[in-house]
């Protein structure tokens, strides 16, 4: 890739962090009901979640794949995942029982992370992967004013993304206490 060579995967990582609250104020910008707005923040968070992609294959490309990144990485997920959740459930358009149930998994993993961390970052593998992906997809589906003869696609992508993420979930501890022995 021929970025300029401060752009570094970590830095197009932590400006996802930093970028985050612009996806939530086009959430709630006039209300949350102004489906300009709508599309704008799906705008916002594809951009987002498309930069997971970049600051990976940038990390690739260019051999900078660090400790830091590989813990920071699925941090910025979890950090840009649950913004959005937690703001579609409080404009109502998202039930907050989804966003408990992914948000306790994704908590639940990155403690379970910082508590196995002195043996070294366990780095997401493709199930997780794909996971984050249905995810992001599933999400933005809840962000687009979609109407309501559309719901069933939504709802069963969010179907999907929940068995990924609690299948993928009890997968990664299994395989970091196998891991220990």
């Amino acid at each position: 890739m021929n970025l300029p060579h401060f752009i570094t995967p970590n830095f197009i990582t932590v400006a996802r962090l930093l970028f985050v609250p612009v996806g939530v104020y086009t959430l709630f910008k006039n209300g949350g009901d102004d489906a300009n707005w709508q599309y704008i923040s799906w705008i916002v968070f594809f951009i987002l979640g498309m930069s997971d992609i970049l600051d990976g294959n940038l990390a690739r490309s260019r051999n900078a794949i660090t400790e830091f990144g590989k813990f920071l990485d699925p941090v910025a997920d979890k950090v840009m995942i649950a913004a959005a959740m937690i703001s579609l459930s409080i404009l109502n358009r998202m039930p907050w029982w989804i966003t408990v149930v992914i948000l306790v998994r994704e908590i639940g993993i990155t403690f379970f992370r910082l508590s196995i961390i002195k043996r070294g970052v366990i780095a997401a593998n493709k199930g997780g992967k794909v996971k984050s992906t249905f995810q992001n997809f599933a999400v933005g589906f809840y962000i687009l004013p979609l109407g309501s003869n559309l719901f069933w696609f939504r709802d069963g992508f969010m179907a999907i993304a929940i068995l990924l993420t609690i299948a993928t979930g009890v997968y990664y501890v299994q395989s970091a206490l196998k891991a220990d022995r």
